[in-house]
């Protein structure tokens, strides 16, 4: 008979055997594997870091329109201190609950997120409204492409009378813009986008004396010529020395810049409770050839410098 030792493999732990305590052991030990896994993944989750530059501000305002299919809202916010002014804008929801909540004429409560390239609302606090906000003008359709621009008069930055009229021989791009909405990705975007183009052509001569960009205020009261004038040379960066002789920044009465928006397929909506009529606030951007007819329509913010330029390198060459 061999003695007994730790080492023998057919002795007993008490009435357990060593074949069956390893079984038991290695289940054991994969359990913890799987324990120890599921751990380091919820807090690693717990303790994502946010963007460096992720700022939070409380959003508070009425709901104008829910697009669930963009899982956005439109919506008449008041001021958002230390941020922007009350406006009437889309923006992002980050809870599909919220959206399947929300309807025109609710009040919400929330904190709107943004960092360096985007932005969004995580709603708190739903007040079913009573009230409804109705469009003041019913938009039949955006223009087509073909479709001659009407000759909408503007304001420059200068303080000078312009007529689009006055662009035909050139190949223009317009967009839209507020000189105090500092979204990522709306105006600011929007002005980033044209600055790009504007560099870019530039560098082709040629092209750059055949090509012309407006960028036109939603919000005349605010965006005088004066402020216009500031806001454009510090995007072109040239300062004093901008002339603006590429690049105008216009505005309007507010009929003519109303008229000018509803054009390229942008609503106004009337607040019955309020009796105030604010725009709400999209992106549109227009490509217009030298004959003054719309060549393409770009919607929201999708698009990139790239694609404009070369609209704008092919129509610069057209006679």
């Amino acid at each position: 008979m061999r003695p007994r030792g730790d080492f023998e493999m057919s002795a007993t732990l008490g009435n357990l055997s060593i074949d069956k305590f390893q079984i038991i052991m290695h289940k054991s030990n994969k359990a913890v594997l799987i324990l120890i896994a599921l751990v380091l993944v919820l807090v690693g989750a717990g303790c994502r870091r946010r963007s460096a530059n992720e700022k939070r501000y409380p959003i508070k305002g009425k709901v104008v329109a829910v697009n669930k299919l963009d899982r956005t809202a439109t919506v008449a916010h008041e001021d958002i201190p230390g941020y922007m002014p009350g406006m009437t804008m889309e923006f992002k929801i980050k809870n599909d609950g919220d959206l399947e909540m929300m309807k025109a004429g609710d009040q919400i409560t929330g904190t709107l997120v943004v960092d360096d390239i985007s932005s969004w609302v995580e709603i708190t606090a739903i007040v079913e409204g009573g009230s409804q906000l109705t469009p003041t003008t019913i938009v039949p359709g955006e223009p087509k492409p073909g479709e001659a621009i009407p000759d909408f008069a503007l304001v420059n930055q200068d303080g000078k009378p312009i007529r689009l009229s006055q662009y035909k021989g050139k190949a223009l791009a317009l967009t839209f813009i507020y000189t105090r909405c500092p979204q990522p990705d709306q105006c600011t975007l929007m002005s980033q986008n044209f600055a790009a183009i504007d560099r870019e052509l530039q560098k082709l001569p040629d092209v750059y004396s055949q090509t012309h960009l407006l960028s036109i205020t939603f919000d005349p009261d605010y965006d005088t010529p004066r402020v216009l004038r500031s806001y454009g040379a510090s995007h072109t960066e040239r300062y004093s020395d901008e002339t603006f002789q590429h690049w105008e920044f216009a505005t309007g009465t507010k009929d003519e810049v109303k008229g000018m928006t509803q054009f390229f397929g942008m609503r106004y909506y009337h607040d019955t409770e309020s009796s105030e009529e604010q725009v709400i606030h999209s992106l549109r951007t227009a490509v217009i050839d030298k004959n003054g007819k719309l060549v393409k329509l770009y919607r929201g913010n999708e698009w990139k410098p790239t694609e404009i330029i070369e609209d704008l390198k092919t129509l610069a060459m057209q006679k």
